[in-house]
């Protein structure tokens, strides 16, 4: 079994405070998935900010257009500074995201993502790792900060 990590890093030229505001709603999450992957969130009453034991489905095409269930459960939460999303249901055999922000002191918030990752399929799963997934993940993360910096024009 192979884990992967991916690490995502922005500056965001806004006040942590803000930038934490954003990211912690739960509601935000369609505004930066790139809009071809039909993101949405079965439920309608999502609170405003994220809280362990957060549980939130959402229906999506991650991959060559096949559609699944994503079951995401919000485990640990530090307000304003870390909170940490982990599947429950969904395409990977294990999918962990940590979301840090560092205030840089200037109006400016670091936004770091690090998402620790194992493919279902064992080896075959493997197989497809660097061609499709490795890939898709990169793109679903440069189409994030793309929306990201547009929200957040400095």
């Amino acid at each position: 079994m192979a884990v992967h990590t991916l690490i995502h890093q922005q500056i965001i030229p806004a006040p942590v405070a803000e930038v934490w505001e954003f990211f912690a709603n739960p509601r935000n999450l369609a505004r930066i998935t790139p809009p071809g992957m039909g993101f949405s969130t079965d439920e309608k009453d999502l609170p405003a900010a994220v809280h362990p034991g957060l549980m939130i489905t959402h229906r999506l095409r991650p991959l060559l257009g096949i559609p699944v269930t994503w079951l995401s459960e919000i485990t640990y939460v530090v307000e304003g500074r870390r909170f940490v999303d982990e599947q429950r249901v969904g395409p990977y055999a294990v999918w962990h995201h940590e979301h840090d922000f560092e205030d840089l002191g200037d109006g400016r918030t670091m936004a770091t993502d690090r998402v620790t990752y194992v493919l279902p399929f064992g080896p075959l799963g493997e197989l497809v790792h660097p061609w499709l997934v490795a890939p898709e993940l990169k793109r679903v993360f440069a189409h994030r900060e793309k929306a990201v910096r547009e929200i957040f024009r400095g």
